[in-house]
């Protein structure tokens, strides 16, 4: 038997300046570098790291300290930029969608909704969150349910997998992706252009292209390529709370559900299909809680006890409540079944938030203590697949 090693660096070679050009972004915005100074620090050490051609390592150590020095450019620049007071065209083509968008609310608005039944149904298709209660949304919160009220890669998914059926045969491959995939940018303008839901939309854009290439898609490396585009553009996103949640679910899903499905073989799986979708969604569940879980103690002193009961009601909901929000925009008759769902839904997370030990509240870990917690987690990682025998 061959001895488990595991690299993830090695795997995922864009991660080490991605983390870098956080780092430098972090840094720059602590201070205060006039910008050509930094341009010419910076080709200063591309010139020196393309000259480390001989030396590897030295080379890799180069191109980090590029990227660290990239991060605290690109944050320099986006502090100095001044705001002229026009509108630039995407902000303009954003405001054409917000007021389509504001259309479609109103539709949905004299479909029969209730309250409380809108409030939750405008925040989960269309991203407007103004008409949740801060009741509606601490029973989501409590019950580990918020995620589903912000848009993200699970609303973008069940979009691109509808938009997906929707187109039959392979003739016309790379004609029907690049639709599906304008579609959702223009969904992702509708919505607002939250973080979550412009990483879901780039990181779908790369599966997508290499979908049409027949090539692993969904990746660490795949993540971090988004992080350094949506970065680069803009670099304060960075220290948006959305920001953060997003990549780090995703980060410990990628890394996390792999190690779940390490003790099943893919034979069992495939003949035990319940089994296989019962335990891909506690896999996803677990590994999704352990990247936000420090995030959400840090700003918001709060653990959800029953986050994998939670999953198992609200992502079926969810689907159905997508479905049902858009066949209600074409026929509002249909207003009364989403209605029901939704409020069935309301009513459940509101009784699993009663429940004693739903929540563990006062949390309030240091920023050392998070990343501590963070170290901890990524060192288990590597433990548990050393460890964890992989079923042929």
């Amino acid at each position: 038997m061959k001895k488990q090693t595991v690299n993830i660096f090695h795997t995922a070679p864009l991660l080490i300046p991605a983390i870098c050009l956080m780092a430098g972004i972090i840094l720059g915005s602590h201070l205060l570098l006039a910008v050509p100074l930094c341009i010419m620090q910076l080709l200063g050490m591309v010139i020196a790291t393309a000259l480390l051609g001989r030396w590897a390592k030295l080379q890799t150590i180069g191109i980090a300290l590029c990227a660290v020095m990239l991060g605290i450019l690109v944050i320099e620049m986006d502090l100095s930029k001044v705001d002229d007071g026009e509108p630039s065209r995407i902000e303009r083509t954003q405001q054409y969608f917000l007021h389509q968008r504001t259309l479609l609310l109103q539709r949905l608005q004299s479909s029969g909704l209730s309250d409380g039944q809108y409030a939750v149904v405008s925040a989960m298709a269309l991203g407007d969150k103004s008409a949740l209660t801060h009741e509606l949304k601490d029973t989501y919160s409590k019950t580990g349910a918020s995620h589903i009220l912000a848009l993200s890669g699970l609303h973008l998914g069940i979009i691109y997998a509808l938009l997906s059926m929707l187109v039959v045969g392979r003739r016309w491959q790379m004609i029907t992706q690049v639709a599906i995939i304008l579609s959702i940018w223009a969904f992702v303008f509708l919505v607002g252009m939250s973080m979550s839901v412009v990483r879901s939309a780039v990181m779908l854009t790369v599966y997508a292209l290499l979908a049409i290439g027949h090539r692993h898609k969904m990746s660490v490396n795949t993540l971090a390529f988004t992080a350094i585009i949506m970065l680069l553009i803009s670099p304060q996103a960075l220290f948006d709370i959305g920001f953060q949640m997003s990549f780090m679910a995703v980060f410990s899903i990628l890394l996390f559900v792999p190690l779940f499905y390490r003790p099943f073989s893919a034979e069992y799986l495939m003949t035990h299909r319940i089994i296989s979708w019962l335990w891909g969604m506690v896999a996803v569940s677990i590994a999704a809680q352990i990247g936000v879980a420090p995030l959400i103690a840090y700003y918001f002193g709060r653990f959800s006890c029953y986050f994998l009961l939670t999953n198992f009601i609200v992502i079926p909901a969810a689907t159905l409540i997508l479905y049902l929000s858009l066949a209600t925009l074409l026929i509002p008759a249909i207003g009364v079944l989403l209605a029901s769902i939704v409020g069935q839904l309301n009513t459940t997370l509101l009784f699993l938030s009663t429940i004693p030990g739903a929540t563990i509240e006062g949390l309030q870990p240091s920023v050392m203590l998070t990343a501590s917690i963070y170290g901890v987690v990524f060192a288990a990682y590597y433990l548990l697949w050393l460890t964890i025998p992989k079923t042929e």
